[in-house]
């Protein structure tokens, strides 16, 4: 179906309604906008999410997550999605502990379906405090998870986006997303190269 060539799903790491979530919807507005992509967004805000326990039970059963949580309705959206943006807030240098257990549970999608992220196209968005405080770190946490998975990782290139969208908020949430224009231009940037992928 078309619809799924090219669903842009967006999941935001952070537990707050702030900097991050504001970038990864600016960039989803972005893309609907300019390049005509179909999106969804999906948060882990308020969101039940337990740990991965290493219960192979996926493997075991290949029926899926032993747990039940709000993580069950991300799932379908994660299958049938073509292109994939992770975003998350920086926390202690690296990314959020709940998109960390985003990414652990998709364990349970790969033992039921080994194909299930292969080949779809993902992107990686991180929002700091600080200048410097983990946003490249963060993003290569994504991207790793994207290579052990199969997904192809797009960046906006050399010279401002280099690995993916590194915001800086200043400690200022939305507010201080609002004002970083170098960021938001490293968003356009990636979705900019995301978008050539559609024809595929």
């Amino acid at each position: 179906m078309e619809e799924n060539k090219t669903l842009l799903l967006g999941i935001c790491g952070s537990p707050r309604m702030q900097a991050t979530e504001f970038a990864i919807n600016y960039a989803l507005n972005y893309a609907v906008e300019k390049f005509g992509f179909e999106t969804d967004f999906w948060t882990v805000r308020n969101k039940e999410i337990k740990f991965c326990i290493h219960c192979d039970y996926c493997i075991r059963e290949k029926k899926g997550c032993v747990h039940s949580d709000d993580l069950h309705e991300l799932y379908p959206k994660l299958e049938r999605a073509k292109f994939l943006l992770f975003g998350t807030p920086v926390f202690q240098g690296n990314l959020s502990g709940q998109l960390k257990t985003v990414m652990d549970r998709c364990r349970a999608l790969v033992a039921k379906s080994p194909g299930v992220f292969k080949n779809k196209i993902g992107m990686a968005l991180a929002v700091g405090g600080d200048r410097s405080g983990g946003q490249e770190i963060a993003i290569r946490s994504i991207l790793d998870f994207f290579q052990q998975n199969h997904i192809i990782s797009v960046s906006g290139g050399a010279f401002g986006a280099n690995l993916g969208a590194s915001l800086w908020a200043k400690d200022k949430g939305k507010e201080g997303i609002e004002q970083d224009e170098e960021g938001l231009k490293s968003i356009r940037k990636i979705i900019k190269r995301l978008a050539e992928f559609k024809k595929f």
